[in-house]
């Protein structure tokens, strides 16, 4: 039986592939399930540095829940307490790309919201559709597209459930790189490969810094930013950081 989420790990990266085409890689319970268990997984190996979560096929990234799924909860209180693989992702200290081709629906879209950098494809699109089956997302897309492409704009994406392309998603600020469909996969690890070169406790305070600035006011911030520096500081790896730049200063004179 093909397993319908894969992890692989190498070269400091684990990337996670939702393996599941023909369905364009909607989640089902068990999917989510297995993300969270990955999810946690790399954030605890040592060997990890970076995740990448992609989509298996061209057709889609990750059309969001599977439907079908969502009818077998037996009550709402199920519901309410299934496992969220939005948020699993979003919990992963570590840096997080996200490889986007075709179809970035729903709980697609939140999974990609989840990452930290978003690399996408000329022909993909995005949207979140939940208002017009009768919902509302459960995996942050209310909370987490405003604080990335405003207040109004996110609204227009969310009260109309309407798609949007990948130019102008660009231009909105919801992915980040923009390349051609087949350049997706190279861009995404050339990204991950990057980031993976650095430091990881600085790579990983970098992000908590950042994250902290979503829900604090900035005098807090500042103070968080400057432990986080602290931290780093406290390792005494900095010390290689400021060798190579003298190192290279005297290549370059």
């Amino acid at each position: 039986m093909t397993q319908e989420v894969t992890l692989e790990v190498g070269e400091g990266i684990a990337r996670i592939t939702l393996n599941r085409p023909r369905k364009m890689n909607a989640v089902t319970p068990e999917m989510a399930e297995q993300i969270e268990t990955f999810c946690r997984e790399a954030d605890q190996d040592d060997a990890v540095r970076v995740v990448l979560v992609q989509g298996s096929g061209e057709r889609a990234f990750c059309a969001g829940s599977d439907l079908g799924s969502l009818a077998e909860y037996p009550t709402a209180w199920a519901f309410r307490n299934r496992r969220e693989y939005a948020h699993a992702l979003r919990n992963v200290r570590k840096p997080v790309v996200a490889a986007l081709r075709g179809w970035v629906l729903g709980g697609g879209g939140e999974l990609a919201l989840a990452a930290d950098l978003r690399i996408g494809g000329r022909g993909s699109r995005y949207g979140f559709p939940e208002v017009t089956h009768g919902w509302v997302g459960g995996g942050g897309a209310s909370q987490m597209l405003p604080r990335l492409i405003g207040y109004g704009p996110a609204l227009k994406l969310l009260l109309l459930g309407e798609p949007i392309d990948a130019e102008e998603a660009y231009r909105l600020g919801l992915i980040d790189f923009l390349v051609e469909d087949d350049a997706v996969p190279d861009t995404a690890l050339g990204v991950a490969r990057k980031l993976a070169a650095h430091n990881p406790l600085a790579a990983q305070a970098v992000k908590a810094s950042v994250r902290h600035a979503l829900s604090t006011p900035v005098e807090s911030g500042l103070r968080y930013e400057n432990e986080m520096n602290t931290l780093c500081f406290s390792t005494g790896q900095h010390l290689d950081g400021i060798s190579a730049f003298q190192r290279g200063s005297d290549q370059r004179s």
